[in-house]
């Protein structure tokens, strides 16, 4: 699980281990954080091991489906929901800087785990890549954010049909608006309240809402594949 430190990764961690999966949480810096959700897990009889790993980095994401497969055998799922998102801003103001900044970590990060998932992942596995709902949504001054998540569904659609014949189902989630520190940090409360009346269910999501996804993805939903399943509360 990269990005498994915080947030939605967070929750979906936990949700895992509830379903009996030995979870590996990857996290870019939150040595602590990524600890605390170590610690959750093997708490309630679980097991876990947290490991620092940058997902852009192609080595590092080898060596770390390398210690996963020393330290449980094998890979059957892989979620890979490591993403950095763009303060709003028009396009015409942003910098090339910020652009590849975004690009690097949501659409390269996504390439190298998605490779090596693809070379290492048992028969009847799953990958789960994040997107997001800005795809549908189209908000003004995330460009760069949309830009990544439209080439995340693309990479999700194609390496589904690439694994034909493998008994392994490729997915991505999209979440909507979510209460979590990604989606939170820097909006006013206007903002943030705007976008909780906007769908039909008039609230955020909450990473328990998505976490659920992935635990549907990561196990019975074996005829879903292929897919983009946008979890927003019906905003779009």
């Amino acid at each position: 699980m990269t990005g498994g430190s915080r947030g939605i990764g967070r929750q979906a961690v936990s949700r895992l281990a509830q379903d009996g999966f030995a979870v590996v949480v990857v996290y870019a810096g939150r040595a602590a954080d990524a600890d605390a959700a170590v610690e959750e897990v093997t708490a309630k009889g679980g097991r876990a091991i947290a490991v620092q790993a940058d997902v852009a980095d192609e080595q590092a994401v080898a060596a770390l489906f390398d210690r996963t497969e020393q330290e449980f055998g094998g890979v059957d799922v892989v979620v890979n929901a490591a993403g950095i998102m763009n303060n709003p801003t028009p396009l015409v103001e942003l910098s090339l800087d910020e652009l590849d900044r975004i690009l690097r970590t949501n659409v390269r990060g996504t390439f190298a785990v998605s490779q090596q998932a693809a070379r290492r992942v048992r028969r009847g596995g799953a990958i789960i890549n994040f997107s997001s709902s800005v795809t549908r949504l189209r908000q003004p001054g995330y460009t760069p954010y949309g830009a990544s998540k439209g080439a995340v569904d693309t990479m999700t659609l194609i390496l589904a049909r690439e694994l034909r014949g493998r008994d392994i189902t490729v997915n991505a989630v999209a979440p909507g608006p979510t209460a979590t520190a990604l989606f939170l940090d820097g909006k006013p409360q206007e903002v943030i309240d705007g976008l909780a009346k906007a769908a039909p269910l008039e609230r955020l999501g909450e990473p328990d809402d998505i976490a659920e996804v992935v635990a549907f993805l990561a196990g019975p939903a074996r005829w879903v594949n292929g897919q983009v399943l946008y979890a927003n509360g019906g905003i779009a």
